[in-house]
C-alpha cells in the first residue's frame, strides 16, 4: 500500500487516537520540495476544520521532536472522504459489500493494474472482490492503491 512509513505511523497513531479521533492512516507522497505527508482521521461525528487543525498542530509538534523525514514536506491532515482510502484488511473487512477501486503494484496475468468492483469477502490476506460478473482474488501484498468508489 501507499501507506507513510512504519515509523512515522507509529508517531502518528497514538497522538491522533489520543485527541479521541480514530487513525485511518497516513500517506507520504512526492519527493523534495513536493513531498508530502497525508494524514487521514474520521470520527463518529465526522470531521471539520478545527478537529483537522487540532490534529495537525499536535502531529507537527512531534514530527519537530523526532524528525523522522528529512527535508522539507508539506503536513495534510483530512477526513478520508467519501472515497475513503482503504490502508488495512481491516478496513477492507469493514467495508464487505461496498465498491472500491483498486490499484495493483504490478499487473495481473490478464495484464490488468487497475479494477473496481465490490468487496465479497476477506481471507486470511487475500481480498476477494467481485468484478465484471466473476470473481477474483487479490493478494494484500499486491496492492498499491485501494479507495472506495462512490456512484452517484
Amino acid at each position: 500500500m501507499n501507506q507513510a512509513p512504519t515509523k512515522i505511523l507509529q508517531l502518528i497513531e497514538p497522538a491522533v487516537i489520543g485527541l479521541g479521533y480514530e487513525f485511518v492512516g497516513a500517506e507520504f507522497i512526492g519527493q523534495g520540495r513536493d513531498a508530502t505527508l497525508l494524514v487521514y482521521i474520521d470520527s463518529d461525528n465526522g470531521i471539520l476544520v478545527g478537529d483537522c487543525s487540532k490534529v495537525s498542530h499536535q502531529i507537527s509538534g512531534i514530527m519537530d521532536v523526532e524528525d523522522p523525514i528529512s527535508g522539507q514536506y508539506r503536513l495534510e491532515v483530512s477526513s478520508p472522504g467519501m472515497e475513503r482510502p482503504l490502508f488495512t484488511l481491516g478496513h477492507f473487512e469493514r467495508f464487505k459489500g461496498s465498491m472500491v477501486k483498486l490499484e495493483l503494484r504490478q499487473a495481473t496475468v490478464e495484464g490488468q493494474r487497475r479494477f473496481t468492483g465490490e468487496i465479497l469477502d476477506v481471507k486470511v490476506d487475500v481480498i476477494h472482490i467481485h468484478v465484471d460478473d466473476e470473481e477474483i482474488e487479490v493478494p494484500f501484498s499486491m496492492l498499491k492503491k485501494a479507495r472506495l468508489e462512490v456512484k452517484f
